[in-house]
């Protein structure tokens, strides 16, 4: 399957899954056990994967001279995020949390001001930062009936968000000549690694029930592992341009999930919240949803 909007809903699909996933998994999982079992397990099957395409011996080498960038991306695009998110979900939706999530486009744009001067930044963009931040200011203030915890457990998941772009800044600057799936695979790694006194100082306090399992386990198998693969196939088919749209529809898919499978309330100020997030990236960005390729985007 190589066409590019099949691929592009699949992938929305199963990322949006991960916050119903990590809804029903914190049930009976602290938040940072939860998410070092998740990134220990998926971080072994991505290097199963990799030595199967490209050999043990050399797989190894791959990761060991990749050891820094590793760590560093283990820290900021996996164990800081990913436990911010599973903790935020002990107070809010899942479908909040996504929405807060889709902040991350709007981020890169405020990094980029810093770290990448030379990209072109106009009124235009300025007011898609604008909008951007006030849908997240809204989305923060969604569930009024959850007092200051449902706000720090929305704020944590834009936290994350911040954390992702930093994750992603740094990918584009300093990773040079590391094939993906080695990034992959060593950031998994190491952010299980860094997560492990957390886990130790707070392991689960009983046996998890089977629906907090299955949901871990789906979120190891499908978001974490099947998703990084397609995302890959994705880049290098349509370009990270085109691939990058997937923020506008992940969401959805995560409302849906909560609404007929959570029963989550899908309230008038969440969707005002997520049309001014993704209203604000698109400007702010620069995006259009459809249209020709870049000239100079690889295919």
């Amino acid at each position: 399957m190589n066409r590019y909007w099949p691929l592009l809903f699949l992938l929305a699909a199963i990322w949006g899954g991960s916050y119903l996933f990590i809804k029903v998994a914190v049930r009976d999982f602290p938040p940072a056990a939860m998410t070092d079992i998740r990134l220990l397990v998926a971080g072994v099957l991505l290097f199963g994967y990799l030595a199967a395409t490209s050999g043990t011996r050399s797989s190894l080498t791959d990761l060991r001279e990749a050891w820094r960038p590793c760590l560093v991306l283990g820290l900021v695009n996996a164990a800081l995020p990913m436990s911010l998110v599973a903790w935020g979900e002990t107070h809010i939706d899942s479908s909040i949390a996504a929405i807060a999530q889709s902040s991350v486009p709007i981020f890169v744009t405020l990094l980029a001001l810093r770290f990448l001067p030379h990209e072109p930044f106009g009124p235009l963009r300025m007011a898609g930062l604008g909008v951007g931040i006030g849908g997240v200011a809204i989305v923060t203030g969604v569930h009024p009936q959850g007092g200051w915890w449902a706000i720090a457990g929305t704020l944590a998941v834009v936290l994350s968000s911040a954390s992702y772009a930093v994750g992603g800044l740094y990918g584009q600057l300093q990773v040079r000549g590391t094939r993906g799936p080695v990034l992959a695979a060593g950031n998994l790694l190491f952010g299980a690694l860094l997560l492990v006194p957390l886990t130790i100082v707070r392991p689960p306090s009983e046996v998890p029930s089977f629906a907090s399992v299955a949901a871990l386990a789906g979120l190891i198998l499908l978001p974490t592992v099947v998703g990084q693969l397609i995302l890959f196939r994705m880049l290098r088919l349509h370009g990270s341009r085109r691939s990058s749209l997937v923020t506008y529809l992940m969401p959805g898919f995560a409302l849906l999930y909560g609404a007929t499978i959570l029963d989550e309330p899908v309230t008038a100020a969440a969707l005002l919240g997520l049309a001014l997030i993704l209203g604000g990236v698109a400007l702010a960005s620069g995006e259009r949803l459809l249209g020709p390729r870049t000239q100079g985007e690889p295919a």
